[in-house]
């Protein structure tokens, strides 16, 4: 089947996908970082203090993600989907709302769970589940709907903030979400149950089997590719996190580093789709390994540059990282553990990347607070990644050999 025949058989189903991965913007940290000089200024909160406050609401999203995000095995889309939105809507509608401290820490946990938990994980495993031979394809093409996010709204609420207080446009938001449930219970009007397309597709793992989360978390290799995907989340959320104080240190405005993240959005398309088409022909287990290595390079470019063009291209490196984890990790783990128990195993993971994404700003805060420059912190990350590379690398190394994967 062509690519273009591709699109046209499976319209609706990959516009599903890519609405609940835009839709999950509003609950990720490069869209309420754009707020954070705002809402550190309403709440007398110093880097660290904010930072605290946005890992405790994170931490508690990802303790509940585990047993949330198995709900995926469960229910249909088009039924569980709109439900997401309209959580997401209420979390929107409590940070505008928000009082006193503990409702910003309730708000965040809120929009952590229903946006960067629940709405992603929702897209990842549908088109996992969904797709088999297509299944690269699919994933980054239902992955585009993070990259328009990322892509636009940063840029568009910055100007809006000149001109709106922040807790109207969060009003805005809110209401954005609300109107985006029947639209994505149209798309899915003739969707199948998530069950029935598993043993449809017989898409297992490995020796054969279809393995369940408990399995999979007493097998080693998961706990090989650990450090991968709690590292991506983590610093690559501490980053956009930061970058106000990022630019600040830098010398340079806030729109200067905001206009550069459109960059970074069409970057990780295009990285998304080679790495669409290479998980489809080489498959996820053999990617794995490597797609890391560029956003370690990313790190140690944004630790030396002292220009925007320096961090411009350092966000083109880190996209291809970024990219490519919008594909290679969630077709991996439908190649080694199958698709029956999917939800559930990814919920596992997804946790683990919302767990990350809580450390990495507490940390660089801390560090921030007692001293240590972003551009020094960078350095430790850089290396971070190349270990985990390796990690990873050692991990896949002994169970391929057992996988069913065919080129």
């Amino acid at each position: 089947m062509s690519f273009q025949n591709f699109l046209r058989s499976n319209a609706k189903w990959l516009s599903a996908g890519a609405l609940l991965a835009f839709i999950s913007s509003f609950g990720q940290t490069f869209f309420i970082s754009v707020f954070s000089e705002e809402i550190r200024n309403s709440f007398d909160l110093s880097h660290g203090e904010w930072g605290g406050l946005y890992s405790i609401g994170t931490m508690a999203s990802a303790l509940i993600m585990i047993w949330a995000g198995s709900l995926a095995d469960i229910f249909r889309v088009r039924n569980l989907g709109p439900l997401v939105f309209i959580g997401l809507g209420f979390a929107c509608l409590t940070l505008a709302t928000a009082s006193h401290v503990a409702m910003l820490v309730i708000a965040i946990f809120l929009m952590r769970l229903f946006g960067q938990g629940l709405a992603s994980h929702i897209s990842q495993v549908s088109m996992a589940r969904w797709y088999v031979a297509t299944r690269g394809k699919a994933l980054s093409i239902a992955s585009l709907g993070i990259s328009f996010g990322e892509a636009f709204l940063p840029l568009v609420f910055v100007g809006l903030l000149a001109v709106f207080e922040w807790r109207t446009l969060w009003i805005g938001c809110a209401l954005f979400v609300f109107a985006m449930a029947p639209l994505l219970r149209v798309l899915l009007a003739k969707e199948r149950t998530p069950k029935s397309v598993a043993k449809e597709n017989k898409s297992i793992g490995m020796n054969g089997q279809h393995w369940t989360r408990l399995e999979s978390l007493k097998h080693p290799l998961f706990w090989c590719v650990f450090p991968t995907i709690f590292g991506i989340s983590a610093f690559i959320t501490a980053f956009f996190f930061h970058h106000v104080h990022y630019a600040d240190v830098k010398g340079w405005s806030h729109v200067n580093i905001v206009a550069l993240f459109p960059v970074y959005s069409f970057s990780g398309i295009t990285a998304m789709l080679i790495a669409g088409w290479a998980v489809d022909k080489y498959g996820a287990h053999r990617l794995f390994p490597i797609f890391q290595i560029p956003i370690a390079i990313a790190f140690i470019f944004f630790g030396f540059t002292e220009t925007p063009t320096g961090a411009a291209i350092a966000l083109m490196i880190m996209a291809i990282t970024s990219g490519a984890n919008s594909a290679v990790p969630s077709a991996f783990w439908a190649e080694v553990y199958g698709t029956e128990y999917l939800g559930s195993i990814r919920a596992a993971v997804t946790a683990v990347t919302v767990f990350g994404s809580a450390i990495g700003p507490l940390v660089t805060g801390y560090y921030i607070d007692n001293g240590v420059s972003l551009d020094t912190q960078f350095g430790w990350i850089a290396l971070y990644f190349l270990l985990s590379s390796a990690a990873a690398a050692f991990g896949v190394s002994r169970i391929r050999s057992s996988l069913s994967f065919t080129t």
